[in-house]
This record gives structure tokens, sequence and C-alpha cells, in this order.
């Protein structure tokens, strides 16, 4: 009897918990498809507005702004494309909310406190993200993929057996442009998480600053790899990702040692900290490493 009294006491709030994130994942879903309906109903002046990068690009060329439909339900599933990366961007803040609604409950006052900023801060540092892609990179990448347009010259009259100039000029095709801008546009937003995601997992102990130094020639490789990944293959946009998520890392050193100096600082006020026993770990480190 005494077992199943236990049983039912452990299960009881696991089951509680279980439905709370059951509602709380159905009004983050609900959001987003009240989000992605708005934006289906305005989703030609967003997409006119998504294709400013490209239309500057042509403008300085000389070229007319447009694109086409290559097949007859693309411009549905632009309009779907659209939606979906904008519900994502309305509903993001009632998401996130939810998110902490549902582990708030579970966090002492001062881990909330702690908690907070990093929440706020992650969907500012998504929002920088993705506009440094829509405005400085998605622009240089365009130049540099039409740069290999070629055009004959009007008007010439060619000689009986010559070849005329070949012309091949940009025709794009409306879904592959969305599909190529909204690739910057996440892979940067997520890119720049970066600080933040270091930065609480140092606040929890899991990474130190010393350790993020000392992987930093890995860390170079990995950043190379993604930007190759995440990026067309042209040395300009890969040398940008590569030059900004570095400066990113070097970023969450910094911050990771500010949350370390304050909380070594907090151990020391309320009387935690040893110096002497850290100044003998530190001696034994340094023998450690004669040693070997």
């Amino acid at each position: 009897m005494s077992n199943t009294d236990e049983i039912d006491d452990t299960s009881a709030p696991l089951i509680e918990h279980l439905t709370e994130l059951r509602t709380r994942l159905i009004h983050s879903v609900v959001a987003f498809l009240i989000g992605m309906v708005i934006c289906f109903t305005v989703a030609t002046p967003i997409f006119n507005f998504l294709t400013a990068p490209l239309c500057q690009v042509l403008s300085e060329r000389g070229q007319d702004c447009g694109l086409i439909f290559i097949s007859p339900q693309e411009g549905f599933f632009v309009a779907i494309k659209v939606s979906l990366l904008g519900g994502f961007i309305l509903s993001f803040p009632y998401i996130g909310m939810q998110m902490w609604r549902f582990v708030a409950p579970g966090l002492y006052k001062s881990e909330k406190n702690a908690f907070l900023p990093f929440l706020l801060a992650s969907p500012f540092m998504f929002l920088l993200g993705a506009s440094f892609a829509f405005y400085v990179v998605t622009p240089l990448a365009y130049d540099f993929f039409l740069g290999f347009q070629q055009f004959g010259a009007e008007g010439e009259v060619v000689a009986e057996g010559a070849t005329a100039p070949l012309s091949v000029v940009f025709q794009g095709s409306a879904q592959e442009y969305l599909n190529l801008t909204i690739k910057f546009i996440v892979a940067f937003g997520l890119c720049f998480q970066l600080p933040v995601l270091l930065t609480l997992m140092g606040k929890a102990g899991l990474v130190s600053a010393e350790g993020l130094g000392a992987v930093r020639k890995y860390a170079v490789v990995g950043i190379l790899i993604l930007a190759a990944i995440v990026t067309p293959p042209d040395v300009i946009t890969q040398i940008i990702l590569f030059t900004v998520v570095y400066g990113l890392y070097e970023v969450s050193i910094f911050l990771v040692a500010r949350v370390e100096k304050k909380r070594e600082e907090q151990l020391r006020a309320d009387g935690f900290y040893d110096d002497e026993e850290a100044v003998d770990d530190e001696l034994m480190a340094e023998f450690d490493e004669e040693a070997k």
C-alpha cells in the first residue's frame, strides 16, 4: 500500500508538468499559426520588401528588378515560405514568454534574475544578425553573383559568318531568390546567438573563459567549416561570416570571463572563496604541467 502511495506521489507532479508543457506548446503553435495567417494576407508586400537587396544591385547595374515564376505552383509556395518566416518572427516573443512561464516556477529567485536577461537578449541578437545579413551581406553576395552576367552589344552590325556576342543576363526564380535570402537571414540570426549561448553556459559553470581560449584553434576550424556550409560558394560571404562569428566567439570569451569574475567576487563576499586554496590549486596545476 505504501509503495502505491509513493508511486502516486511521484507521478502526479510529472503528469502536471507534462500537462502544462502540452498547454504551453498548444499556445505557441496557435500563436505561430495566427502570425502565419496574418503574414499570408500581406505576403506580397513582405516579399517585395525582401527583394530590396536584389533590386538595389540591379538598379546600380542599370537593370530592371524582376523575378519570374518557373512553375504554376511557385507563387503559392513563395507566399507560404514568406508566411512561415513572418509567422515565426511575429510569434517568437509570445513563444519565448510561454517557455519562460513553464520554466520560471522551478527556478529560484536568483536563477530567474540570471536567466531572464538571456531570454531577452536572444531575440535581440537574432534580429541583429538577421538585419546584418539582410542589409550588409545579401547585397554584397548578389553583387558578386550578378557580376558574371555578360551583355551583347545592342545595335551592333555583325559581319556575315561571324557570331553575335552572347547575352547572359539574370532572370531569376522568385522561389530560388527567397530560399537564398532566408538562408542568409536564418544563418546569421542563429550565429549571433553564440555569445548568448556561451555566456549562459559560462554562468551555469559548463564552460570557462580559459577553456574557450584553449580550444580557440579548433573553434577557428569549426567556424570555417560552418561558413563553407551555410553560405553560397563565394569567398566574400564566407569571409564575412567567418569574421563575424569569430568576433562573436572572442566576445563570448570576454563575457564568460566577466561572469566568472562576478561569481568569484560574490563567493568571496559570502566567505565561500578561499584565496589560499585557489593559489594552491594554481601551483598544483603548474607543477602537473611541468611534470608532463
